[in-house]
């Protein structure tokens, strides 16, 4: 989608901003608070200026030739000026955002990333939107992972979370059902732009304001084969993809951080070597499943998750020893609070009732905190 092109050089957008970038970058590497930075405006297509010694904003115009200017300020960004417009049933004119990680070379200083997905134990990061009206547009935070670690180019596989949209624009591709992630309701989307295969997550209602972890969402693209956990996060931005106008929409705060093994182990989201069984009880439109799950690492996993995706057709009725969401499509089952912790070398099992149409057939795969398990 917005990264199907490829930006022209990075220029200077003067020399004033590039020295307040430097020495923002200066204070960050040498431990201290990153100084106050004045706001900067970037009217170059692919311009773009540092922000608290650590996050890039990019102007990243590359779906018209109309002007947008954006003013970078010390917490993100607003754009200031989005002249024209493109239709609504193709790409979008822009995505001006901020972002931590890679793109196209331009990397964000002192950034660990791109980062292999198996070692990172957790992503946590917020952000947060002001929206107008009178413009169409989606705010959209976006996630970026390869096979490989590389540092220039498309990826292969692109995350969208949809905070909001205005107008009639939708994601790439088509929906695929609903899913709940990091404790919310999504419209779930699936497609492939021609560059890169896109996995949509839109809000059924505008979202101004959140704190999340990332990797709850590369679970779900691992889980539906988008993505492998041998492969990499190369960067995660937040900013808007508008198509008419645009002025005024700002992303008021932004944070990011990869945490790739600081936790303590087996903690919450860590992965581990793991084995799971499925056993199924199945009758005319009607199944049981059984499921086992094996810690097979050398530490205690304490707090698990086990995502999987439901073969089309089916839908879990009930479940035990678990909580399980959605009840199709992408699934993911998680710990009760008496079976939270599984040993090293031990097991956790649990079990669902569904219904289904057609043949009957089992999930492909599985994976346990991100990390894919051998099935048995």
């Amino acid at each position: 989608m917005q990264m199907s092109w490829h930006p022209l050089p990075r220029r200077a957008h003067g020399l004033f901003g590039a020295l307040l970038s430097s020495l923002a970058t200066l204070a960050a590497l040498l431990g201290g608070a990153p100084a106050a930075q004045a706001d900067t405006s970037i009217c170059e297509q692919f311009g773009s200026t540092t922000i608290q010694g650590r996050y890039i904003v990019q102007n990243n115009r590359w779906g018209t030739s109309q002007t947008q200017c954006i003013t970078a300020t010390d917490s993100g960004f607003r754009i200031t000026q989005a002249d024209g417009s493109v239709p609504t049933n193709g790409a979008p004119k822009s995505y001006p955002s901020v972002y931590n990680g890679c793109h196209y070379t331009n990397c964000s200083p002192g950034t660990a990333l791109p980062a292999q997905l198996s070692r990172i134990a957790a992503a946590p990061t917020g952000i947060s939107y002001g929206y107008v009206s009178g413009a169409v547009y989606d705010a959209a935070y976006d996630i970026w992972l390869d096979p490989t670690p590389r540092t220039d180019g498309v990826n292969r596989t692109e995350i969208m979370i949809w905070f909001d949209k205005v107008g009639p624009v939708q994601p790439v591709g088509s929906q695929v059902g609903t899913s709940n992630v990091a404790g919310r309701q999504w419209q779930v989307w699936s497609g492939n732009n021609g560059s890169n295969d896109v996995l949509s997550f839109v809000a059924p209602a505008a979202i101004s304001s959140w704190n999340f972890d990332v990797m709850d969402f590369v679970r779900q693209a691992v889980s539906r084969g988008l993505a492998q956990n041998g492969w990499y996060l190369t960067s995660v931005q937040a900013g808007f993809e508008p198509w008419q106008n645009g002025t005024g929409l700002a992303v008021t705060s932004f944070s990011s951080t990869i945490d790739t093994g600081g936790g303590s182990p087996g903690g919450p989201g860590t992965s581990s070597a793991c084995a799971v069984s499925y056993g199924t009880n199945v009758w005319q439109g009607g199944f049981t499943a059984d499921v086992t799950v094996t810690n097979s690492g050398s530490s205690p996993v304490s707090g698990w998750k086990l995502a999987f995706t439901l073969p089309s057709g089916q839908q879990i009725t009930h479940a035990w020893n678990a909580g399980l969401t959605p009840s199709s499509g992408g699934v993911t089952a998680s710990n009760a609070a008496y079976n939270a912790e599984i040993p090293a070398n031990g097991k956790a099992s649990f079990g669902f009732q569904g219904t289904y149409v057609g043949a009957f057939v089992k999930p492909a795969g599985f994976s346990l905190n991100g990390t894919a398990c051998t099935p048995v």
